[in-house]
């Protein structure tokens, strides 16, 4: 059940990827590379409307990429065995590969949101900077609409 299966990589699983690893090296590189430009006090925390409501040393930036890492090393592995993902739907030999591949990508496109939120907050808290005020608006209507358009696309293939 839990077996390893291949599903065919789409033209988006490997622009996704590609985006996901550039951003997550990207952003340990620029924290090395200005290291010495971040100032000793960085925000460590925001409240619902982007402002710090709590401030830590800079040493914290490096939290949040290592999250991202493992999160994103922990999704690609789990994306090799759809057998024991909870699919929602009945799969059987005429939609199999469908529903998997909605569901890859689905994951997929979780995964860079979650790439995306954890490099740009990343970003703006070694700028000492306020989150915006759209972020999190963003970030919640990102997460929930992409898996609404995949659970509606999944329910379809039924």
């Amino acid at each position: 059940h839990g077996k390893k299966m291949k599903i065919k990589r789409s033209r988006y699983d490997i622009l996704a990827e590609a985006v996901c690893l550039l951003c997550l090296t990207g952003i340990v590189a620029y924290l090395v590379i200005f290291w010495d430009r971040i100032p000793d006090l960085i925000p460590g925390h925001y409240n619902m409307t982007g402002e710090a409501d709590r401030m830590g040393s800079k040493k914290e930036l490096f939290i949040i990429p290592v999250i991202g890492w493992t999160l994103y090393i922990g999704i690609t592995v789990l994306e090799h065995f759809p057998g024991i993902w909870n699919t929602g739907v009945t799969v059987t030999e005429e939609n199999r590969e469908r529903v998997y591949r909605t569901l890859k990508s689905m994951i997929e496109t979780v995964k860079l949101i979650m790439v995306l939120n954890f490099v740009f907050s990343t970003a703006v808290s070694s700028l000492s900077l306020p989150l915006p005020a759209f972020y999190l608006p963003v970030l919640l209507f990102s997460v929930f609409g992409a898996l609404l358009f995949f659970l509606l696309r999944l329910r379809r293939i039924r």
